[in-house]
């Protein structure tokens, strides 16, 4: 291996083709068990790599010089081999803080909780008190020197400023996690978290239903690999090369989600977007009965809704792990609330909404078979809809002025607003 990623599992990783974009040399993805480290660093038989999850500070024994800042932070994400010589740095730092910055958090004077004990969280630390932050705590699940437990953080931090996870808690796939309840934290101004798979993790969630400032960490992952490549490269390498690998990336992982009413023209938009933005996509309900070889009418029949439900919250879940696919929902998907969060953690929520004199009653739909049915489940519906979608999309014309209206926003979200 030239250069490449070492870590434990590397499933959720980005690293590959962000490097592709920023360099010009072949990078590997190489899983190793810990007890393969020893042989892996004794072979030496790389030039330049990147080391994540559970392995920043464990790699430091077999260095032979670590760069001042890393030996300041205690943990190594970034390794060279000059001459058969290993030279240890920390990136991650670099891209903390160009997060931090991008963000527009400012941590002058105040009171920040960083949530792990690993290398990662002692990158956090150092970055928060190089940025002037008044106290800095790492918070971790059992009691060391230096930590302190979740327990002590609620019983005495709750006026923390400012949160940053470090944990992969709420990391693909187990993107339901999230590392810690933020309700008692009412002094909370922002919320980074390093976790950029999903785009967006639990607790950014958490924090944006509270209006809080909050990010995911796609950036940081990028700028660190930007840093990265200069030192394995020697070279300076343009800043635009990390910008537009980040618009890109972000494009290429995010999806599109459609919500509303039967008969409110979802199916129809959704394929139309797929065809014109060459994207998967995939229709819930047909998803259901191809796992289960009923329909969803069928299902409620036999079953009721509520078995329904729960078999539609295990499709949305996995769809909801795919990136850079069109997803159009079932009517009711959006009234089970964890169905919305599973959603959000990769996609755009938009509300396709149709004026109810539009919308068609049909018998294969058993919650909405007649008019005033329609009508009840519609004024029942439409607040949950309001509540879950990031956007909402008025189709009372021809589905291509709504393929249009949401193309449009989803790339100007991606290539101006989402500069986060």
């Amino acid at each position: 291996m030239r250069y490449g990623l070492i870590g434990k599992t590397l499933s959720h990783s980005f690293s590959g083709e962000i490097h592709a974009l920023i360099g010009d040399y072949e990078y590997e993805l190489l899983e190793i068990a810990e007890t393969g480290l020893d042989a892996f660093f004794e072979n030496r038989d790389f030039s330049g790599i990147n080391v994540t999850i559970p392995y920043k500070t464990e790699v430091i024994k077999y260095l032979d010089f670590i760069d001042d800042a890393a030996k300041q932070i205690g943990a190594v994400n970034t390794v060279l081999n000059r001459g058969g010589k290993l030279y240890g740095y920390n990136t991650d730092a670099f891209g903390l803080a160009a997060l931090i910055e991008k963000n527009g958090v400012d941590l002058l004077n105040k009171k920040v909780l960083v949530l792990g004990g690993g290398g990662t969280s002692k990158t956090a630390a150092f970055v928060a008190k190089k940025q002037g932050a008044k106290s800095v705590y790492r918070v971790s699940r059992s009691k060391k020197e230096g930590l302190i437990t979740y327990d002590e953080a609620k019983a005495l931090h709750t006026d923390a400023d400012v949160i940053i996870n470090t944990t992969p808690v709420g990391m693909f796939p187990n993107i339901s996690e999230i590392p810690v309840d933020i309700k008692p934290f009412t002094s909370l101004k922002a919320v980074i978290d390093v976790i950029y798979n999903p785009l967006k993790s639990r607790l950014v969630l958490a924090a944006e239903k509270r209006e809080i400032p909050a990010s995911g960490g796609l950036y940081m992952l990028i700028a660190q690999a930007y840093k990265a490549a200069q030192l394995f490269t020697g070279s300076n390498i343009d800043i635009t090369l990390a910008e537009n690998a980040y618009e890109k990336v972000l494009t290429q992982k995010r999806n599109i989600v459609l919500i509303g009413m039967p008969s409110a023209g979802k199916t129809t938009i959704g394929q139309m977007l797929s065809r014109s933005l060459d994207m998967s996509f995939f229709d819930s309900d047909e998803q259901i009965t191809l796992v289960t070889g009923k329909t969803p009418a069928e299902i409620i029949k036999d079953r009721g809704e509520a078995a329904f439900r729960e078999i539609e919250s295990k499709v949305i879940y996995e769809l909801s792990l795919k990136n850079h696919v069109i997803i159009a929902t079932g009517g009711g998907t959006p009234t089970v609330h964890k169905n919305t969060l599973f959603l959000k953690a990769n996609g755009k929520i938009y509300f396709i909404d149709r004026p109810l004199t539009l919308l068609t009653p049909t018998a294969d739909r058993p919650l909405s078979s007649s008019k005033p049915a329609l009508i009840n489940l519609y004024n029942e519906r439409e607040p949950v809809y309001k509540a879950a979608a990031d956007e909402r999309v008025i189709n009372d014309k021809d589905a291509s002025s709504a393929v249009n209206i949401i193309r449009k926003d989803f790339y100007y979200e991606n290539f101006s607003n989402q500069r986060t």
